[in-house]
């Protein structure tokens, strides 16, 4: 996937992952972070899509109860 969320998580977590295994004495550590780190990525990225997900469903729910928007008022009447 090229979307901008995916392709900055994942430089994120590489570069993440790559100072974790570099660095030997905080290995553990650094790991259980990029661990969590991930988890709370995963959760937000999930909870984006669901909520954008509700919002198109109520747009659409709203378009076809107003026909779809749009008309205009035409007003007036004839002239005398």
């Amino acid at each position: 996937m090229n979307h901008p969320w995916i392709v900055y998580l994942t430089a994120y977590l590489s570069s993440r992952i790559e100072r974790a295994r570099s660095a030997p004495s905080r290995g553990a550590s650094a790991v259980e972070w990029v661990i969590i780190t991930a988890i709370i990525a995963g959760v937000a990225l999930g909870l984006a899509t669901l909520i954008r997900t509700l919002v198109e469903q109520q747009q659409g729910q709203i378009e076809q109860n107003f026909g779809g928007g749009g008309g205009g008022g035409g007003g007036g009447g004839g002239g005398g």
